[in-house]
């Protein structure tokens, strides 16, 4: 098993969506939609932190079919997208579910995720993320890129 470490007390896992349950591809279909892949063992990772009744919000700075089809599948908790500000969703979200520090993760590999990294006791990232959030103190790098397993690395922790 990989290198992350998370306490059992988790109780929700907060991710962003492109770059870590998606490989941060966005392919461009002939009609002009754009659509993008998922991994089975991500969608694995939905399946065993429901399972395991882990909650899980998506914070998305973009819109895509992806999340409201994986959203629905597996009843994710909370679900947000095109947000430019995420952290006051986050902070949304710790207050609606009164989450301590230690009962949820944040997941995010972009600038648009800084915020919210910092603002967690518990944050990862991805190998591909920018230099600046691997920089983050505290922070941990799962083995698998996103859209390739990161998730996954996640939810193998906290069902494990």
């Amino acid at each position: 098993m990989g290198g992350i470490k998370l306490p059992k007390s988790i109780k929700m896992v907060v991710t962003d969506f492109d770059g870590v349950i998606t490989d941060n591809c966005v392919y461009i279909n002939s009609d002009g939609s754009m659509s993008r892949k998922l991994n089975f063992k991500d969608i694995m990772g939905f399946f065993l932190l429901k399972k395991n009744n882990i909650d899980i919000a998506i914070i998305s700075g973009e819109e895509n079919s992806a999340i409201e089809t994986v959203s629905k599948k597996f009843q994710v908790k909370e679900v947000y997208q095109n947000i430019r500000v995420k952290s006051d969703i986050l902070k949304e979200i710790i207050k609606k579910y009164n989450l301590s520090d230690d009962e949820y993760v944040y997941i995010g590999d972009d600038l648009n995720d800084i915020e919210c990294l910092q603002l967690a006791k518990y944050k990862i990232t991805v190998p591909h993320a920018v230099e600046k959030l691997k920089k983050i103190k505290g922070i941990q790098i799962t083995e698998n890129d996103g859209g390739c397993g990161a998730f996954r690395e996640v939810a193998d922790c906290l069902a494990g």
